[in-house]
């Protein structure tokens, strides 16, 4: 019963982790359209920095001891599939970094990226969460 506690916890945990991951470079997005100093500026330096650190960074941590609980209790670090899995979740834990370090370029007025390039980085989330849920589900290997 303990198993199904904690998938239900690691379930929870990764669509917080998501909800953020996809809307944190939709922020960007916007915030890259305000002027520099603008009382929308600070606004979206606000917000960047709350669902960061109010919601992605733990919901980041859950899903990672959640997992690896599950992995070890489960047996699944011997299967092919969980090894694919994983590198997409490596692949995820550095996104949520590069999107870390660029909410730091943002309320230090540094970024230097344009609207387009945050668009583009919105898909990547994406691209890896299907990826993700794919492999946990079918098990395909």
């Amino acid at each position: 019963m303990l198993y199904e506690w904690i998938k239900a916890l690691h379930i929870l945990a990764v669509i917080s982790w998501m909800a953020g991951m996809l809307y944190l470079p939709r922020l960007m997005v916007y915030h890259c359209e305000a002027p520099t100093g603008s009382p929308q500026s600070e606004t979206f330096k606000v917000m960047e920095r709350r669902l960061l650190k109010a919601i992605i960074n733990p919901a980041m941590g859950i899903t990672w001891l959640a997992g690896l609980w599950l992995v070890w209790d489960g047996g699944w670090y011997a299967s092919g599939w969980f090894h694919a899995k994983f590198a997409l979740v490596l692949a995820m834990s550095a996104m949520h970094g590069f999107l870390t370090a660029r909410v730091r370029d943002f309320a230090q007025d540094r970024n230097t990226r344009s609207a387009r390039f945050y668009r583009i980085a919105n898909e990547v989330p994406t691209v890896l969460m299907i990826g993700i849920v794919i492999l946990v589900v079918v098990k395909p290997f």
